[in-house]
């Protein structure tokens, strides 16, 4: 039992990736390079789909806030781990912990449901195109965007309250490069079994749920295709959904390797790899699979280059 006269942590001491100085040079620019490209393909997807009237559609719509949650719940993480590269003592104090946690995994959980959402969105364009945008109306849309933020940030304020209420008296070095749940409750002299079943049963319920509804689209999608007759429209409704199915596959499958193990299964070591792939690695991809493999953003991008260089030359 903890008692009220133990030592409370204040300040957290990231373990890092490595003790090595040669390594850590590597990091640090492979890292810094990942997330210019990261900060650079996100933020130009929003300006891209702001400017082209073409792609004023629900799905870029909810394309422009997927490259808003990758650009931030990356940017909560990378620019700090970039850091204690070069950093003798990787410190943060306890409040900042909590801050990373809570927007970490609210941002993350938020993406969750924005993917559900999308499959969607491709449901009903391809299932039900002349309903189209009576379905997906602005309203409908904007409403729908609102809720996955609402609930992923909801359902982050329980995480990490059931995460900092336990106490840290043990020892203040996180077997890690952020704050995240594993490693922090490897810390605590308090019971952890409440928070670690609240975290398997919350986790399963919200990747299930939001995987259950993207299945369940795209099972409609694919029995709508392959029932089309031309191979021209199986060709167009894949390519549609290509791009979105591609980042689901590889955020999910990540994800699950995270969470969705027992306690006694998990390596803090191993933890540290798939965290670098699904926080630093795949908001950088999310943007390039949109873009190189969309025709209507690359025509996009062409006009919206072509307009500049025309008002240049003006």
């Amino acid at each position: 039992m903890t008692t009220k006269n133990q030592t409370q942590v204040t300040v957290f001491i990231f373990s890092g990736f490595t003790d090595h100085p040669e390594l850590q040079a590597i990091l640090f620019i492979t890292f810094l390079v990942i997330y210019t490209i990261t900060l650079g393909a996100n933020l130009g997807m929003i300006i891209l789909i702001r400017m082209d009237q073409q792609l004023q559609t629900p799905m870029y719509f909810f394309l422009s806030h997927l490259a808003f949650l990758d650009a931030s719940y990356s940017s909560t993480v990378t620019p700090k781990a970039i850091w204690d590269l070069l950093a003798e003592r990787k410190t943060i104090s306890f409040a900042g912990c909590a801050a990373q946690f809570y927007m970490f995994d609210g941002l993350v959980m938020t993406e969750f449901f924005l993917l559900s959402v999308m499959a969607y969105d491709r449901y009903v364009a391809i299932c039900n195109p002349l309903l189209y945008y009576l379905v997906m109306s602005k309203k409908f849309c904007t409403a729908t965007v609102a809720g996955v933020y609402i609930y992923g940030f909801a359902s982050s304020v329980i995480q990490t309250a059931l995460t900092f209420q336990l106490s840290f008296c043990r020892s203040n070095v996180i077997n890690h490069f952020y704050c995240n749940d594993p490693p922090l409750l490897a810390l605590s002299c308090s019971d952890t079994r409440p928070k670690e079943i609240q975290l398997l049963a919350l986790s399963a319920i919200n990747l299930c749920s939001s995987l259950s509804a993207i299945i369940v689209s795209y099972v409609y999608i694919l029995s709508a295709i392959f029932g089309k007759h031309s191979a021209g429209g199986s060709q167009r409704g894949f390519s549609t959904c290509a791009s979105h199915m591609t980042a689901v596959i590889i955020f999910y499958g990540t994800l699950f390797f995270m969470y969705l193990q027992p306690s006694s299964a998990h390596s803090l070591n191993y933890d540290k790899v798939v965290s670098v792939f699904y926080a630093v690695v795949i908001p950088m991809l999310n943007p390039l699979i949109y873009s190189l493999r969309n025709k209507e953003v690359k025509g996009a991008l062409k006009r919206v280059m072509g307009r500049n260089c025309f008002y240049s030359m003006v």
